[in-house]
């Protein structure tokens, strides 16, 4: 829920708000996710904490500030070119917290099975989790376990939270973005919605391009550790890069410039969402942090992410123009040409069921 939509856009989602039933398009993260939280998920659980819609709520308690964040996983197929179901959910978890700027402390781990489903595979999953768990030095430490009838579920799905705790004088929010921020990426967008398509029997693609998934814990302590000054912190999940820039220009009242020909593709990626008709600005990563730094900082920060083994492609890829007059927030593309593209918030994702 946390990575779905901010709370300026569901206001304005709420008159839209007409369906009857549950459509797939509730659930991926596009305008009809904003109108079901807005009109009745915060409509009876709303409070001060949850109407901001963090990837990870920032919670004080006593002399110390808690992030904490909880995440579902119906990924298909279960098993993709560079991951599984098992280190997506431990990495996208992972991922939603340190968006705070935290040092994860423990996770929790639970299991909807199918009756029916492999051995095999769930072994293979737990094994992917384990390895996860050791590169970023997190344990679970909480978990439940269900099995229903067959036909019930689609294999298996997973549930993850996480908490960490922050410093005091860390403050990283869509609300501290201000005119002149540099904004970054850590690399190539759309590689784990390419990679998911490539797995899908429908298409059945024979290409080399494998998923971004991965634990972007280290990455973030890194940025942390060169400058004060880094302003917001996101990762690029479902609605791809476009979608999560759009949320924080929403949540900052402010205009951002991202340009077409600083934003890194994959020539395989590329061709492959060309073919299809998708545009890789709107399909999902797993391995991507958008960092919104103060410009006086950029080249310190680009240098360190550089270093690490997850951002060795990173790159300048907009900057903060300014503040909205409508105080709603805007995107614009530059393109190739020069000319000037508003980004929205599509209708719904391209590609269900990603993550």
């Amino acid at each position: 829920m946390a990575s779905s939509k901010n709370k300026k856009n569901l206001k304005n989602s709420k008159k839209n708000f007409k369906d009857k039933i549950i459509q797939l398009s509730h659930g991926d993260g596009g305008i009809k996710t904003a109108e079901l939280i807005s009109n009745l998920i915060l409509k009876y659980l709303g409070n001060e904490t949850l109407n901001k819609l963090l990837d990870s709520a920032v919670i004080n308690s006593s002399n110390k500030k808690i992030a904490f964040t909880t995440d579902s996983f119906v990924v298909n197929p279960i098993f993709f070119p560079g991951g599984d179901i098992g280190k997506l959910c431990v990495c996208g978890t992972i991922n939603d917290l340190v968006t705070s700027g935290c040092t994860p402390s423990a996770l929790s781990l639970s299991f909807i099975l199918e009756e029916g489903f492999p051995v095999k595979d769930f072994i293979k999953i737990l094994s992917s989790i384990k390895k996860v768990l050791r590169e970023i030095g997190v344990d679970i430490v909480t978990g439940d376990t269900k099995v229903v009838e067959k036909g019930s579920a689609d294999k298996i799905y997973i549930n993850t939270s996480g908490i960490g705790l922050i410093p005091n004088n860390l403050d990283i929010s869509p609300y501290k973005i201000k005119e002149g921020d540099i904004i970054l990426i850590n690399g190539g967008i759309a590689e784990h919605g390419a990679s998911i398509l490539g797995g899908r029997k429908e298409f059945n693609f024979k290409s080399g391009i494998v998923s971004d998934c991965a634990p972007l814990s280290s990455l973030v302590s890194d940025i942390i550790s060169v400058s004060p000054n880094i302003h917001a912190l996101r990762d690029a999940t479902r609605g791809g890069l476009a979608s999560i820039l759009f949320e924080l220009s929403e949540a900052s009242g402010t205009i951002f410039d991202l340009y077409e020909d600083k934003i890194p593709i994959k020539k395989e990626v590329r061709g492959i969402c060309e073919f299809l008709g998708l545009d890789p600005l709107y399909i999902a990563n797993e391995g991507k942090m958008v960092v919104f730094v103060d410009k006086k900082d950029a080249e310190i920060v680009l240098k360190a992410i550089k270093k690490n083994k997850y951002g060795k492609d990173s790159c300048i890829i907009g900057k903060v123009t300014g503040k909205s007059k409508e105080k709603s927030g805007r995107v614009f593309l530059i393109t190739k040409l020069g000319t000037r593209r508003i980004l929205d918030l599509q209708y719904s994702e391209q590609l269900p069921r990603i993550c």
